[in-house]
């Protein structure tokens, strides 16, 4: 769009939590500011650039989600900005609720006020400080609320050289009347390949376990993050006696196994019972398209051929995937891990001998 000249003086980037919506708008700001940009990228080293990766450039202007702790005053993001710098340089993919418990909220909820949104206008008709564009980055504008049709008529027509990117997760939540008047870019689920990569590059996992977190975390680095915290065994192995013993009808195997993972955390059971999942749907499709190749380490490829190669009707592997995913709903509401891990290992083992379940 640039290099094209259709650059949007509005654009609404919107996508899932932890799919990088707000470092691609501080790529973007870097790169409208650069003093030597390159057809895809920003220089990196120009004076412009250091300025703007360190979020200090005077054109470059911050608006998110903050609280007021004295009673009386309206929250605004000015009162935060160094601990809005701080917080992105520690934690790019960081949630809203990160972001609000990193400057201690506690039970408040995050606003971007009216009042906020006057001073957004006031600033942005000054002049540029450097003469060049000057760049609202607003991150999370669906905490705008009513407020926001304060801002309509600068979206419409702002003043000259002035570009808004507004970072969004939840379109609908928006106000129609600004999203309107927007040019909107999607961002789709970050690859697992990408997740896998940065993981290991980064020594937060080795590359098997960093591969397997990665297909659990649905596009999203923020919540391959939060998994790796909560998962301490490699799950394979664990996957693989699941199978085991409901395919070899191994009744004393499936009580030992939840025994157990009853000793595990509950997100640590969820983890597991995620990557069940996936390994699931991978052997559908290598049964159903086997000329694509399944995007998985060598030996979770070939346990997932296995799987396709015994031929299962699509509607029990479908009622094991559900029997799964109704055990997960209940962990996650504090339900007796040991109760449901063993009720649900029974419950596969029927599903697999096509034995009516009571």
């Amino acid at each position: 769009m640039w290099a094209r000249n259709v650059f949007p003086h509005a654009l609404l980037i919107t996508g899932a939590e932890g799919t990088g919506g707000l470092p691609m708008a501080f790529a973007l700001a870097q790169y409208i500011f650069c003093e030597n940009k390159s057809e895809f990228d920003s220089c990196g080293i120009c004076a412009n650039c250091s300025k703007a990766n360190r979020m200090e450039h005077a054109d470059l202007h911050m608006s998110f989600p903050s609280i007021s702790h004295k009673t009386g005053v309206k929250p605004n993001s000015k009162m935060h900005m160094q601990s809005f710098r701080e917080f992105f340089k520690q934690t790019p993919y960081g949630t809203t609720f990160d972001w609000l418990q990193y400057i201690n909220a506690e039970n408040k909820q995050g606003n971007i006020t009216a009042e906020e949104c006057r001073e957004i206008i006031e600033i942005l008709y000054l002049k540029s400080y450097e003469g060049g564009k000057k760049v609202l980055i607003m991150w999370r504008p669906e905490y705008l609320g009513k407020e926001g049709n304060i801002l309509l008529k600068l979206i419409e027509e702002p003043p000259q050289d002035t570009i808004m990117i507004f970072v969004a997760e939840s379109r609908d939540e928006i106000l129609n009347t600004i999203r309107s008047r927007t040019q909107e870019i999607k961002l789709t689920p970050i690859k697992a390949s990408d997740i896998a990569s940065a993981l290991a590059t980064r020594s937060l996992a080795d590359p098997r376990m960093a591969s397997q977190i990665a297909h659990i975390a649905h596009g999203s680095y923020t919540e391959a993050l939060r998994l790796l915290r909560h998962t301490d065994n490699d799950l394979f192995i664990e996957v693989r006696k699941i199978f085991n013993i409901i395919f070899t009808n191994d009744g004393v195997g499936i009580t030992k196994f939840a025994e157990e993972w009853s000793k595990a955390g509950r997100e640590q059971q969820k983890n597991l019972l995620q990557y069940v999942i996936q390994l699931m749907e991978h052997s559908i499709r290598k049964q159903y398209m086997p000329s694509i190749p399944v995007a998985l380490p060598p030996a979770e490829a070939e346990f997932a051929g296995k799987l396709a190669m015994r031929n299962m009707p699509l509607e029990r592997i479908t009622a094991m995937i559900k029997a799964i995913t109704d055990t997960i709903y209940y962990i996650e509401r504090n339900a007796h891990g040991k109760t449901q891990l063993l009720a649900l290992l029974i419950r596969l083992h029927h599903i697999v001998q096509g034995r009516e379940l009571v």
